[in-house]
């Protein structure tokens, strides 16, 4: 039996928005499984928690540039949040995120790209600030968007520096109208994205494990209504049409006015532009995603140092 400790409960109370001993049976119940645990909570309507759980927890910064029709996002994580407001890091990770866009969503490309003014590929070049800055350091992904025709344009949440910050946001769109207000448009979309969170393009985007898990939610959910089979499939039906329009970005409302669908959005900004908008893509990069924090003893970390 898993030993659910107060941490674990705390997390995904913190997670969920559920009841202490809500959260507490949960972990119980799933083995000490957070992911689990999160679903056991809203199959019984526990649980306030999103669509897409994130576990945030590495430090560092996401790196976002645009080059016209092209554009790149890159993670470069640190231990501390310190070290992710050092200019020297900010400066580095500025660098690298250039350099991606070369390496096009290539991590192991970027990786051993050279790095600019340098002798040295990136991941050497980051091995070599871990000595100069004292902290350890990794380039752990990144992302590429591009179109023929058109702009890739970019927003960065939380911005610490000129396209540095928490949340790096590329969006794809193809047109031969004015690159300009294209731009402007794609701007205000990729600040949608970052607010919104979409989880893809279009409902035939949408990952299919994500589509099973969300439908094996609701059908626990339909179950405990204790309704007959044909009403719980109905019930599962209406909900899976709900989750789609919720976090596919083309049928999200968009935030600046809480009433337009993206698409139409998109429609009606074709006047504006001068010609056929079609938005191709986008890729939401936020910092530490999945990464789940490695708990700390923090006496046990003193009587170490001390050589207790």
């Amino acid at each position: 039996m898993a030993n659910i400790t107060a941490s674990m409960v705390k997390e995904l109370r913190e997670k969920t928005g559920a009841g202490m001993m809500d959260c507490k049976q949960a972990l119980t119940e799933t083995g000490g499984d957070m992911e689990k645990a999160i679903d056991w909570l809203r199959a019984k309507g526990l649980s306030k928690a999103a669509k897409k759980s994130s576990r945030v927890a590495a430090e560092g910064l996401v790196g976002a540039v645009t080059e016209g029709p092209r554009g790149a996002v890159v993670e470069v994580n640190s231990e501390t949040d310190f070290v992710a407001r050092n200019e020297t890091f900010q400066q580095m990770v500025s660098e690298i995120a250039k350099v991606a866009l070369q390496a096009k969503g290539d991590i192991e490309a970027l990786k051993a790209a050279a790095y600019p003014g340098s002798d040295k590929t990136v991941e050497e070049y980051v091995k070599e600030m871990v000595g100069t800055i004292g902290e350890n350091m990794t380039v752990r992904r990144t992302a590429f968007l591009e179109v023929d025709k058109g702009v890739v344009a970019s927003y960065v949440h939380n911005q610490s520096a000129p396209g540095l910050g928490k949340i790096g946001v590329l969006v794809a769109l193809e047109s031969e109208g004015d690159p300009e207000k294209l731009m402007e448009l794609g701007r205000k979309l990729a600040m949608h994205v970052a607010a919104a969170a979409p989880l893809a393009l279009t409902p035939e985007d949408m990952p299919a494990d994500v589509v099973e898990r969300e439908r094996a939610v609701y059908v626990e959910q339909a179950k405990e209504s204790g309704k007959p089979e044909n009403i719980i499939e109905k019930m599962v039906e209406g909900r899976m049409k709900k989750f789609f329009k919720e976090s596919v970005l083309l049928s999200q409302i968009f935030v600046m006015d809480n009433e337009t669908p993206i698409e139409k959005v998109v429609k009606n900004a074709e006047s504006e532009v001068g010609a056929p908008i079609a938005l191709k893509g986008f890729v939401r990069m936020q910092l530490g995603e999945g990464v789940e924090k490695k708990e700390e003893d923090f006496a046990a970390e003193v009587a170490k140092t001390a050589g207790v």
